[in-house]
């Protein structure tokens, strides 16, 4: 679990502590370690081995030690510092790239610095770098255009930390935008990682509020004048009820005559963090209401039926029906931005 105190953590932390403490020790005492009067610069043996173990091994392992030290805690550093500066999802975003490059940076920077440590000629090595980095970039261009492709998605802003967004019909969150890949999870957990370069087409879910459906059948029974009617009565009440709706919900009318239900169609604005969930809430709403006021959500069966003339199911007074137009019509025109494909 995420911020859960486990041993493992525990080790770590004393060990980075210990690493700091040795740090601020060599800095205080950098001159006894490596400088011309360093106290490792003395004769302790006259086996060769045991004389390198301790004139050089020692003092450049100490040194190593320090460099590390160093760069974790600037690694560190960066990202609190990027928590603590940026609060909005295009800042968080820029942050994180940013911080993703950083890193690079730093650990390059420390392994160059380590190898001079242990004497190694880092000038030559930097000079050497150019040649190097040209015979790489013109084998690694697809790494060139993930690098260039995750500036782009980042500065011109098509989605950001924190978008759900569908990418190659895999619909997930936006956990990172590093400078190769992008990282996406689902609401399942799972986690899907795209070389930014292989992103072609982008669905972003979060731009504008998403549309919750909820398609319910009523039997045909029931006339549909006095079930618009009940809805008309009590749709506020069900906004009341769902907080998590933005805009609605609202009534679209009859979506579908099925093979043994009238199916009617709910639809509510709201963020596309919440769309499952408020879809869920319309249905159990709908249920409810249906059930209180004796409204038949049919189920595949095989009936034998006769007319019924009942006053409450196949006919409605001119009132109910008059109040039931009015209701639809309305609906219409407050939904009207709401589009839909065909069931």
């Amino acid at each position: 679990m995420k911020g859960k105190i486990t041993k493992g953590r525990i080790v770590w932390f004393i060990f980075f502590a210990a690493m700091v403490a040795g740090t601020i020790v060599a800095i205080i005492f950098a001159n006894q370690i490596w400088g011309p009067e360093s106290m490792f610069n003395v004769t302790v043996s006259a086996n060769p081995f045991l004389q390198y173990m301790f004139q050089q091994f020692i003092p450049n392992a100490i040194r190593t030690l320090q460099i590390i030290t160093v760069a974790i805690a600037l690694w560190y550093v960066l990202a609190l510092l990027a928590k603590l500066t940026f609060h909005s999802k295009k800042g968080i975003t820029i942050a994180k790239l940013l911080v993703n490059f950083l890193r690079w940076v730093i650990a390059i920077a420390s392994l160059f610095l380590i190898l001079g440590a242990w004497g190694a000629d880092t000038t030559l090595m930097l000079a050497s770098a150019g040649v190097v980095t040209l015979i790489i970039g013109l084998g690694s261009q697809a790494l060139v255009a993930d690098i260039l492709a995750g500036i782009f998605i980042v500065f011109e802003g098509d989605f950001q930390v924190g978008d759900i967004v569908i990418i190659d019909n895999w619909r997930g969150e936006v956990q990172s935008i590093g400078i190769r890949t992008t990282r996406l999870v689902d609401a399942g957990g799972n986690v899907k990682i795209v070389t930014n370069s292989d992103i072609k087409s982008i669905i972003n879910q979060t731009k504008e509020l998403s549309v919750a459906k909820c398609y319910v059948g009523i039997s045909y029974n029931d006339r549909i004048e006095r079930v618009e009617k009940i809805i008309s009565d009590n749709l506020a009440k069900i906004k009341d009820r769902i907080p998590a709706i933005v805009e609605g919900p609202f009534y679209k009318g009859v979506a579908e005559l099925g093979a043994s239900s009238v199916d009617l169609l709910f639809v509510a604005k709201c963020s596309e963090a919440d769309i499952f969930q408020v879809q869920r809430d319309l249905n159990r709403e709908i249920k409810i209401l249906f059930d209180d006021n004796g409204i038949n959500i049919p189920f595949p069966q095989v009936m034998v039926s006769y007319e019924d003339k009942s006053e409450s199911l196949d006919t409605a007074s001119k009132r109910v029906k008059e109040t039931a137009n009015t209701f639809v019509e309305e609906q219409k025109e407050l939904s009207k931005d709401v589009e839909l494909e065909n069931k």
